[in-house]
């Protein structure tokens, strides 16, 4: 009897031993990262919620995408590889509407978010990495509540003239702030300082130039700095201000991503509506 006693706890005590070692050779294999399925909201301890993959890696917007095109190709595309997943599941706090699909220049699919073709950045080793927000002041962590985004592109007038970022005949690459989805905002040269002097409250007049109509001032990207907006109560509206001046949207740009023809209106070289940017001189009281 006590020779069974001996075995049976003999056996048991194997086998348990057994089991500690199979469960801390299986504890010490690194983790296999899950299949990328879709997108979803990650806190980040410096932007707060941002956009990553299914496996919480980062995803980027550039700004040179002015329009709802890739224009990262060859070797920028290899430090900022498009991100691509078809029918993509889409976490909470996200709306499936705001991601869409387009084919870049290099004939690759890439998935796009509010119009902004999404990429990853090859120097984001660690998964909680976020090492690609304001490389070369075009490239930002993507998150679902920018107020405005930054754009680089060439601004074409509604006249489909070439103007640079003063509004005159020119060619330049020109920074400019967009709403969040990338449509252009402009400032009107005869406002006062936090003041419309434009606007009517006649539907038809004020449709020209529509405001930019938000509640608040949410996310702006880094290379700006948040406390240069504000928002104003125009006829019952809150309108964005940017360094005092008023934005508003131009009408024949028709909400199109990336269409600056208010640049040129209403004659070429007029500047009386502009672009904006860092370098836009601030009103005053």
């Amino acid at each position: 009897m006590k020779t069974k006693m001996y075995l049976a706890l003999t056996g048991s005590i194997a086998l348990t031993l057994l089991a500690a070692s199979c469960k801390k050779n299986h504890d010490n294999n690194p983790t296999t990262p899950k299949a990328v399925t879709g997108v979803q909201l990650t806190s980040n301890a410096t932007f707060g919620s941002i956009i990553t993959d299914n496996n919480g890696r980062a995803l980027y917007l550039f700004s040179d995408d002015a329009a709802n095109v890739s224009t990262c190709t060859g070797g920028c595309a290899v430090a900022w590889p498009a991100f691509y997943k078809e029918n993509p599941s889409i976490g909470t706090g996200l709306a499936a509407a705001d991601f869409g699909v387009i084919t870049n220049a290099d004939g690759n699919k890439q998935t796009t978010y509010k119009g902004w073709p999404l990429y990853y950045y090859a120097k984001d080793v660690a998964v909680t990495d976020v090492n690609g927000d304001g490389v070369d002041k075009s490239w930002f962590i993507a998150k679902p509540d920018y107020t405005v985004m930054v754009s680089y592109a060439q601004l074409i007038g509604h006249d489909g003239n070439q103007y640079t970022s003063k509004s005159i005949a020119g060619t330049e690459n020109s920074q400019y702030i967009t709403d969040a989805n990338g449509r252009t905002l402009y400032l009107f040269t005869k406002d006062t300082f936090k003041t419309n002097k434009f606007s009517t409250g006649v539907v038809a007049h004020d449709a020209n130039w529509p405001i930019d109509a938000v509640t608040a001032v949410q996310s702006v990207p880094s290379i700006l700095n948040k406390a240069d907006f504000d928002v104003i109560t125009v006829f019952g509206q809150t309108q964005l201000v940017y360094k005092g001046h008023p934005l508003y949207y131009f009408g024949q740009d028709n909400g199109v991503k990336g269409s600056t023809k208010g640049v040129s209106f209403p004659t070429p070289g007029a500047a009386i509506w502009q672009i904006n940017n860092t370098t836009t001189v601030a009103l005053t009281q």
